[in-house]
């Protein structure tokens, strides 16, 4: 894992501490081979945290075997028992979606539903295991419901204990992301270099930096 130094002279006085913070991004793009707008934009935004001195991993869902179902272990043949031992040893959590009709993809909603197994137990009156994780959320699409979308992610990372600071989501809405666009990777970079998206992607590193900083601090 990377060092992260954060002097924080607001909140805890001056205090100069060396943090080892991971990042796991799980990007619910519906393409194995093909180029994905989504899986672009992520890695666009890896290079920010990177640059803040965070280890990025980014854990393409449709490359492994997750099975339907609410419990955190499905049987035989289950891959998410893997990918939730990462999530739950990682200090930051982002949802990586493209937009379907208003929605995550499908790949999203598995997560969500195998993550169910932990809003039980929080139900059950124990403590969340993903309490004081700091979330983010990168969106793609090319015309509208990033807003609506946004809304439901963070009412979930709220109701399992996920803290989503301010500015810590990244949307970009083209025509260049359309289904059977034939943009190139190249140009999708170029799409997410101008600088306002630039601007908010360094700003939601920086945030994301920042609270999963302060919240080791605490403990």
């Amino acid at each position: 894992m990377s060092l992260y130094t954060y002097k924080c002279g607001i909140c805890f006085d001056s205090i100069d501490q060396i943090i080892y913070m991971k990042a796991i991004i799980l990007l619910a793009t519906l393409k194995k081979q093909s180029l994905s707008n989504t899986q672009t934009l992520a890695e666009f935004l890896s290079t920010h945290l990177k640059a803040k001195h965070i280890d990025v991993e980014i854990i393409k869902l449709v490359d492994y075997n997750i099975l339907p179902g609410t419990y955190n272990d499905m049987g035989e043949g289950d891959e998410w028992p893997g990918i939730l031992k990462k999530i739950l040893n990682a200090d930051i959590i982002i949802f990586a979606t493209p937009i379907w009709w208003g929605s995550h993809s499908s790949e999203m909603q598995k997560v969500i539903e195998r993550l169910d197994n932990l809003h039980d137990e929080i139900l059950g009156g124990k403590k969340s295991r993903l309490h004081g994780k700091v979330g983010g959320i990168v969106i793609t699409g090319d015309s509208d419901g990033g807003e609506q979308l946004i809304g439901i992610i963070s009412n979930f990372f709220n109701a399992i204990g996920i803290l989503l600071p301010p500015y810590a989501t990244l949307t970009v809405l083209a025509k260049e992301q359309e289904k059977d666009a034939k943009t190139t990777r190249v140009q999708l970079m170029q799409k997410y270099r101008s600088k306002q998206t630039s601007k908010e992607a360094k700003t939601m590193a920086a945030q994301i930096a920042k609270y999963a900083a302060i919240k080791e601090i605490k403990n």
